[in-house]
């Protein structure tokens, strides 16, 4: 088997990023002192699983392949999620605002 070191270095580097995230969501959870998936999991989760996504293809590893890919995309969409659910609670914050002054006036 032909073992490249920079494939691998970009290997290890895949898997560290992708095992990060359980690191950052169990420090936020702790920090809140309850279970909570912080933004920061998902952005791991989806450099960590494009990284390895690069290397299972190098490695021409169909079963790596398809579930790093199928992955991307559920992080791909949480991060969707919570960037509209950002933007929902942002409109509210500026109404909310404008009520206020209206009541001052």
């Amino acid at each position: 088997m032909d073992v490249n070191p920079w494939w691998v270095a970009i290997g290890f580097g895949g898997q560290a990023l992708f095992s990060a995230r359980f690191i950052i969501q169990w420090l936020a959870s702790e920090k809140a002192r309850r279970s909570i998936v912080p933004r920061a999991f998902w952005w791991f989760s989806l450099a960590g699983g494009m990284t390895l996504l690069a290397y299972a293809i190098h490695r021409e590893d169909p079963v790596f392949i398809a579930g790093q890919g199928a992955g991307l995309f559920i992080y791909l969409r949480n991060l969707s999620l919570i960037n509209r659910d950002r933007k929902t609670q942002k409109e509210k914050d500026l109404q909310e605002d404008g009520q206020h002054k209206d009541d001052v006036v």
